[in-house]
């Protein structure tokens, strides 16, 4: 009995974050504009291409974490 209210308050509140975020993230209610970095794909693969290009200090290829660089050396 207590089951379809769990699930459908559930679901209802996915229903109701969804739409704030469309509307507050998609929509711009309170205003700004998607930075260049993030709608462009192409500045997206330079971006990729160059961290990619490093030298990296030991083991197989891996995919660069921007958090902690810890696998690459900057020569500057």
């Amino acid at each position: 009995m207590a089951t379809k209210y769990i699930v459908g308050s559930v679901l209802a509140s996915f229903a109701v974050a969804y739409a704030f975020d469309v509307v507050i993230a998609d929509k711009k209610v309170f205003g700004g504009n998607t930075p260049h970095t993030v709608a462009n794909n192409e500045w997206w693969k330079e971006t990729d291409k160059k961290f990619q290009a490093w030298p990296r200090t030991a083991g197989p290829p891996v995919v660069m974490n921007p958090i902690s660089r810890q696998n690459y050396i900057v020569k500057s």
